[in-house]
């Protein structure tokens, strides 16, 4: 049942806490150079609680696993579109989710199921055509609503018992690596976006010295 739903899906969402991270929150003095709009967008939601650290002097830093990395790429080279959908807001994620070319990055979104009804409207995607990671309750509706939801191995009890799939690794721990090869591996995909990976990362040889 897992392999047919994973061979439809064409977009894969991921929460960030507890899902491309272990959870862990950490505050660190705010360097030079955080975009003016990411001040702004926290801004807006000082008095709700639970989107981010509000300050000029401090800025919420998180921790991302290199397996999960090579998994983002590995769908993208399998023709996987990927999104970030989390309540919270931070630059860190901001900048990994650049990095790794993600095609969507939500950021300050309490009402998840609602955002993936606005993605699926702008890709012309049904719902079973999309997979979202979560681990914790706040990732229910989404779950519920698209075609095929994962948990990750330290999710809370309740996620996993209406998970279609739950990842061998624990959140930041290569969790989104198991979705991502799970979902490739049902498409056959997985070989060819391994062998598309190695070759853009094939070092560069030198030319002899004249």
């Amino acid at each position: 049942m897992s392999t047919a739903r994973a061979k439809k899906i064409k977009l894969l969402i991921f929460d960030v806490d507890g899902v491309l991270t272990d959870g862990s929150i950490w505050l660190f003095p705010t360097p030079a150079g955080v975009e003016p709009a990411m001040q702004a967008a926290l801004a807006k939601r000082a008095d709700a609680g639970g989107f981010g650290v509000v300050t000029r002097d401090m800025i919420e830093v998180k921790g991302f696993h290199a397996h999960d990395g090579t998994g983002i790429s590995l769908a993208r080279l399998g023709g996987i579109k990927t999104g970030l959908i989390t309540k919270r807001i931070s630059e860190t994620v901001r900048l990994r989710a650049r990095d790794l070319r993600i095609d969507y990055v939500l950021q300050g979104i309490a009402n998840k199921r609602k955002a993936l009804e606005e993605i699926l409207a702008q890709e012309n995607l049904s719902a079973e055509q999309v997979a979202f990671v979560g681990d914790d309750i706040i990732d229910l509706p989404i779950m519920r609503a698209c075609g095929f939801a994962i948990a990750v191995a330290n999710a809370r009890q309740s996620v996993k018992d209406e998970a279609h799939l739950v990842t061998e690794h624990a959140g930041g721990q290569g969790a989104a690596r198991d979705a991502v090869e799970y979902i490739l591996q049902a498409q056959n995909k997985l070989e060819a976006a391994t062998a598309s990976y190695l070759e853009e990362h094939k070092p560069v040889e030198e030319s002899p010295a004249v």
